[in-house]
């Protein structure tokens, strides 16, 4: 059992905090036990597992060994008030951006890392299996992770800039902007391109000027605008139902 702070992998994990070493090493974390365990059901490359004795009667049998460490010591490693105990250092897929597959959603600029996950959990639960991530938030890192609900096991992330992103979308464009047609009323091809913009300026005058549809979310009693994970999740299974 691990019982001090200092030990070198206590400190490696605790580095993957920041996107820098995640890049690095290519290596990110997953907090929780339910995200443990499914990590090894959907197939991701676990380094390791690291957990408490109380933790891991919880996690059961797993394909790896687990790394016992004390409740202090696993107190370090996760920025939650009241931490499972467990928690699983996954390889970062080595995904080289490509065209989609079929319907898929852009990501321009999104900023919070808990939106970048909650969008994540739902396009995987919408069908939407390529996200593209240009300016946005990075999606390993333990609040994305945690907030995709493994979702960022089930969907393929394309990483980059704007432009050389935009060079693989093979399919029309839909951006979301409040100027656009009633989401509930458009519609669109079998495959498509969803554009969500930023939660401060919204969709990039670059993106707006490739977009062959437009839509909204029609809004009541005076609101303005709406959570972009929210928003997102709307028009996802909007544009979905609508074809």
């Amino acid at each position: 059992m691990i019982t001090s702070k200092q030990n070198p992998l206590i400190k490696e994990i605790r580095s993957l905090e920041n996107k820098k070493f995640r890049d690095n090493l290519g290596k990110y974390v997953a907090l929780g036990i339910k995200l443990t365990v499914e990590a090894f059901e959907h197939g991701q490359k676990v380094e390791c597992v690291v957990c408490t004795e109380e933790a891991s009667k919880s996690l059961g049998e797993l394909p790896t060994q687990k790394i016992l460490v004390t409740p202090e010591v696993f107190e370090t490693l996760s920025e939650e008030k009241t931490p499972q105990g467990a928690l699983a250092v996954i390889s970062k897929p080595k995904n080289q951006p490509e065209s989609p597959k079929g319907k898929c959603l852009f990501l321009d600029g999104v900023s919070d890392s808990g939106n970048v996950g909650a969008i994540i959990r739902t396009a995987a639960a919408s069908g939407y299996s390529d996200v593209y991530l240009a300016g946005c938030a990075d999606a390993y890192s333990p609040k994305a992770v945690r907030a995709s609900m493994s979702g960022i096991f089930k969907v393929k992330t394309h990483v980059g800039d704007r432009a050389s992103l935009v060079k693989l979308i093979n399919l029309p464009i839909c951006v979301a902007d409040m100027n656009g047609e009633d989401a509930f009323k458009a519609t669109l091809p079998k495959d498509f391109c969803l554009v969500i913009g930023s939660e401060a300026h919204g969709v990039s005058t670059d993106m707006r000027n490739l977009a062959e549809f437009t839509v909204k979310i029609p809004m009541e009693n005076g609101i303005e605008s709406l959570n972009a994970a929210v928003s997102a999740g709307i028009l996802m299974y909007a544009l979905k139902t609508k074809q």
